[in-house]
């Protein structure tokens, strides 16, 4: 009797547990929607606390099919115009995965906010985190810095020494793992431009920190020693006392400067319209989460672009003959930006890398004033969540999405469906930069170099970013 008791209790918490979010979360805005045509979209928010964040870890960890986890909701509540509910990384919270709501959310900054379940970690007056006139003359900034077709020109003449001099080395060392390699490569460009430090002691020390960083930019902000996001914020705090004492010592030293530089230079030097300039905690925030948005994209496509052109010889053939071709009519060792824009199916490679890659499978939004979509209520104080590696990757808006296929850039992606560096006011500042280095990359590679992945059915992680999980080991040597 007392294991049918113990039984019955069981079941009774089981069932608490179960529809303790959805009584705290949803049962009092079902009230509100009843005095409104208005409905949350369908879904369900989880256990308490944890929502449903063991599933989603489930198909990203443990299953390594991400797509499955929207895949599996569709199948259970329809589509519900591209929305769920749910509960994940600590907030109530709606997912939506296609075109048209997606649009609908990044283009509509007065509400939806971008906010980080890791704001900490992205640095509170940061770029990532602050709105409005804070935000704008940060990214006028930055983009005139990185993206103007001048500075990409200059910024191609800087990162290319870096990249023949890497590739050299890889080919006398004949076995590298192609994350680690173009990640020491990206970080020495990345520290040259954003900082104006060679490749030494002080950049292999933030190297590191960066690294250790990682793990945490997407986890479940529990701030407790042994947790990723506890260990991830420690070395958010070193980096920032490492870039506070290199501040000082720029203002000590160039008072009279008028020029900028480098990226640093340039932020200590923006001013707004009443002539005030940043703060010495918003230059240390920017910089640091700077460094860490352009050393983490531009490492990850590099070797993301290694491991698809080993599994698609054909795609590296057409590839080379392109920059071979090219090559021949050209009297340096290096290109310029100028010619980068004529290399056509290279063009084309850089993006369906990058689309594939999907180096950032969601972001995140918070819900400023309540909206409804299309005949659902979009709760105020909720976060949105974003699922671009689904929209990449979902064959409504992409044929064979999983095929690496240069060619299907001959036409335009149906709008809405190819947004790998976000949209509207937040739209990725760096974005030709990524772009610009990566096609650099594969012109000396393709020209220069053979490879050949050692474990090509190696697994795929996907997080904290997606990578084979071997790091893409590969033969490496020259033609």
């Amino acid at each position: 009797m007392d294991a049918i008791y113990l039984g019955l209790f069981g079941v009774v918490i089981g069932f608490v547990l179960w529809w303790w979010n959805e009584y705290w979360y949803v049962i009092p805005l079902k009230f509100k929607c009843f005095k409104s045509s208005t409905k949350l979209p369908p879904g369900h928010m989880g256990l308490p606390f944890i929502g449903e964040m063991i599933t989603f870890l489930w198909y990203f960890k443990i299953v390594r099919r991400p797509e499955d986890f929207i895949n599996a909701k569709r199948r259970k509540y329809g589509d519900g115009e591209g929305m769920f509910r749910t509960h994940l990384f600590g907030a109530p919270s709606i997912i939506v995965y296609t075109p048209a709501v997606n649009k609908f959310v990044l283009f509509s900054d007065s509400n939806f906010k971008q906010e980080w379940p890791t704001v900490e970690l992205m640095g509170v007056t940061s770029m990532a985190a602050v709105h409005g006139k804070a935000h704008t003359r940060v990214r006028k900034f930055v983009t005139n810095a990185i993206n103007r077709p001048d500075a990409l020109s200059r910024i191609a003449a800087l990162v290319q020494p870096h990249i023949v001099t890497s590739l050299r080395s890889w080919a006398e060392m004949g076995k590298i793992k192609a994350k680690v390699e173009t990640q020491k490569m990206s970080f020495e460009n990345i520290g040259n431009l954003f900082l104006g430090k060679e490749s030494g002691l002080f950049l292999n020390s933030l190297d590191k920190l960066y690294q250790d960083i990682l793990p945490g930019v997407r986890a479940y902000p529990i701030n407790i020693p042994g947790f990723a996001y506890y260990n991830a914020l420690q070395c958010r705090r070193k980096l920032e006392d490492i870039f506070s004492i290199e501040l000082n010592k720029r203002k000590l030293k160039n008072q009279n400067k008028v020029e900028a530089l480098d990226l640093m230079d340039g932020l200590m030097q923006i001013e707004d319209d009443e002539g005030d300039k940043l703060s010495d905690k918003e230059v240390v925030d920017n910089i640091v989460s700077l460094v860490l948005g352009g050393y983490i994209s531009t490492s990850l496509v590099s070797m993301w672009a290694i491991y698809l052109l080993a599994k698609y010889p054909n795609v590296l053939k057409l590839l080379r003959e392109e920059n071979m071709a090219f090559t021949k009519g050209n009297s340096g060792d290096f290109i310029t930006a100028k010619d980068v824009s004529n290399l056509k199916y290279t063009n084309k490679v850089v993006e369906e890398v990058i689309r594939m890659s999907n180096i950032s499978a969601f972001i995140f939004r918070k819900v400023v004033n309540e909206v409804d979509y299309k005949g659902y209520k979009i709760p105020k104080g909720w976060k949105v969540i974003s699922m671009l590696r689904y929209i990449h990757t979902d064959p409504e808006n992409f044929r064979d999405p999983m095929y690496f296929n240069p060619d299907r850039w001959n036409e335009t992606a149906k709008p809405g469906t190819y947004q790998v560096f976000g949209a509207g006011q937040r739209l990725c500042p760096g974005n030709m930069l990524a772009r610009v280095q990566l096609a650099l990359l594969l012109h000396h590679l393709s020209i220069g170099y053979k490879w050949e992945l050692i474990n090509p059915n190696a697994n795929i992680i996907y997080l904290s970013h997606p990578a084979p999980i071997d790091g893409v080991e590969v033969k490496f040597s020259q033609l």
